[in-house]
């Protein structure tokens, strides 16, 4: 019965972590970003669970919705299949690279870094209005291959050594450097995505760090966000899928703000400063 399947989970947990993935697919589905989403639910849901545990589940329902909304996008966008391939194969190696070096580096130290990226993103994107509402540039394929695996290169390192908001990276860059349309960005980071959550998932599932009753409830979930997020991006269009840009990367300015000031010992200065 389904009741003995989840017998050893809260069932608020499960609601909650049900609610949250379906929230995640939309998300992830429009503009990327979903582990944002996703992550922190499992991890405070979970505090004494392997942390690769956790991601291992994440990667099971993130690949799930994230390959149902690659095929929605499918139907719609037409894809360059080669430059596709060289992407995908760039971020692949790069992505993997940048797991390996995670251990040897203390990746506080470059958070700082990515907060001033997201803030000059996102004041870009709000005061650039046409930003992503139509194709912009007409690359020499050679171009697109070079500035591609550029992209590929340094957005799949990053997944590998942080992570959360690999998707909207990637629908930055292919508007600003490739010159695409959001939508057909969104398209292309979506199948980008597919090749990066299989390389991880295949490590987790063989080290055997994933829950799997949870990971298929929020499998579920994440699907049916995906279908509704891939469907409203594609009627709504550029403009609607540029406010949720602009809300996803607002909300990684305060997730790597609050991450930067607890580093940095902000928070514990003012909690204990003494009452006047």
């Amino acid at each position: 019965m389904l009741s003995d399947f989840f017998a050893h989970y809260d069932s608020w947990t499960l609601l909650i972590l049900a609610s949250l993935a379906f929230i995640a697919g939309f998300i992830d589905a429009v503009v990327g970003g979903g582990g944002l989403i996703q992550i922190p639910a499992l991890l405070l849901s979970f505090p004494s669970a392997p942390i690769a545990t956790l991601f291992g589940t994440n990667k099971i329902a993130a690949l799930a919705g994230t390959s149902v909304a690659a095929f929605q996008y499918a139907r719609r966008i037409t894809f360059d299949f080669r430059l596709l391939f060289v992407i995908s194969f760039c971020c692949f190696v790069s992505s993997f690279t940048g797991a390996r070096i995670v251990s040897l580096i203390n990746v506080n130290v470059l958070k700082p870094l990515i907060l001033f990226i997201l803030i000059a993103i996102a004041i870009y994107t709000f005061f650039k209005k046409d930003l992503g509402s139509y194709k912009s540039k007409e690359l020499p394929f050679k171009k697109q291959l070079i500035y591609g695996s550029l992209i590929g290169l340094i957005i799949g390192f990053y997944d590998g050594f942080f992570g959360p908001g690999t998707g909207s990276f990637f629908v930055l860059a292919f508007v600003i450097v490739l010159g695409f349309e959001f939508v057909q960005a969104s398209a292309y980071a979506k199948a980008v995505n597919c090749i990066t959550n299989i390389s991880a998932l295949i490590v987790f599932i063989r080290q055997g760090n994933y829950m799997l009753e949870l990971a298929l409830l929020m499998a579920g979930l994440n699907i049916a966000g995906n279908v509704i997020g891939s469907k409203l991006a594609l009627r709504k269009g550029n403009d609607f899928v540029r406010v949720i840009f602009l809300v996803v990367v607002t909300l990684m300015i305060f997730k790597y703000g609050w991450e930067v000031f607890q580093s940095l010992g902000v928070l514990g200065k003012f909690s204990k400063a003494p009452a006047e």
